[in-house]
């Protein structure tokens, strides 16, 4: 006889990993899955109901969920069938780049109470059905940012290195429970998200801000950081189907990095775990040796630069 269908809650569905994780999950030919999609707006459910088809209304529904609030996710889980979550997928997220000076802390906390708070609520609500059922799995949509901070993302990258150590903690306890939780690690994903937040923050003015960091931003960090995009950028497609993976698994890994072409650049530390060689290195790379950075990107684009890194 076989096994009742898992049901999985997705956050942050509207476009990007979240559409295409639950679109996949659903059209799972072994009918393993129940995915509810969830979103803020559900005025952007059009994308996903299109690419969902027949899966639509069988084995995915859409549903209203603002990791922000409270009565929002309670309404959502009383929706549920039974109200229990087998595998809850954090993934809503929203971004932030630029000079710190230039950034409100208003605009920061947004970051945080979405990026980290937003799971932490779920992962609250979820958790008393998983632990009665001694069964469950928490996947967490983190970040190489969660690993190593990136200049003119600091508040991101800080939510991501919350998320890191909030979760790790937390899996040695669900253990007892047989409840497993992966932070997955992507590097850059190419969205339209991401492409209209590089446009926006090349004219925003960031007041407050000296000439010299502003010239840095506008004339080192974005185009290197398109260059990257471009170069080992990720889709979503990717990165779903990596999550598609661990969620099938039954031996889930706290820690799935998504990108190996990213690889090199996140050995770094595991080099030299002070944390000094990755500063100095990508100092020097992103405001000296520019040209050799994006040659380097080019390499690992196109593979003819192989090499492994073995931490001391």
């Amino acid at each position: 006889m076989a096994d009742a269908p898992r049901t999985v809650l997705i956050s942050g569905c509207s476009s990007g990993i979240g559409l295409e994780l639950a679109v996949q999950l659903a059209h799972d030919h072994r009918q393993r899955y129940q995915v509810v999609a969830t979103m803020r707006d559900l005025g952007k459910k059009g994308t996903l109901e299109e690419a969902a088809g027949d899966a639509l209304g069988q084995t995915l529904t859409v549903a209203q969920l603002d990791v922000c609030s409270d009565e929002s996710v309670a309404q959502c889980l009383s929706c549920i069938q039974g109200g229990e979550v087998d595998v809850l997928v954090n993934n809503a997220g929203v971004g932030l780049v630029g000079p710190l000076e230039g950034i409100s802390l208003a605009a920061m906390q947004n970051v945080f109470d979405t990026n980290f708070f937003g799971a932490v609520r779920l992962v609250r609500a979820v958790l008393p059905g998983m632990k009665r059922r001694r069964k469950g799995h928490i996947v967490v949509v983190s970040s190489v940012m969660g690993l190593q901070g990136v200049v003119f993302n600091e508040a991101y990258a800080a939510s991501k290195f919350a998320l890191e150590g909030f979760f790790e903690s937390l899996a040695v306890q669900l253990l007892q429970f047989n409840i497993f939780i992966t932070l997955v690690e992507p590097g850059p994903v190419v969205t339209d998200f991401e492409g209209k937040l590089l446009q926006q923050v090349s004219t925003a003015e960031f007041p407050d801000t000296d000439p010299d960091t502003l010239h840095y931003f506008r004339d080192f960090y974005l185009p290197t950081s398109r260059e990257l995009f471009h170069s080992i950028g990720q889709s979503p497609q990717d990165v779903a189907q990596v999550i598609v993976k661990v969620i099938g698994s039954t031996r889930p890994p706290l820690r799935r990095q998504t990108n190996a072409r990213y690889t090199p650049l996140a050995a770094l530390k595991a080099v030299d775990p002070s944390g000094s060689l990755y500063v100095r290195a990508t100092h020097c790379l992103l405001f000296r040796w520019t040209r050799l950075l994006n040659l380097g990107l080019r390499c690992l684009a196109c593979g003819c630069l192989r090499f492994r890194i073995w931490p001391r």
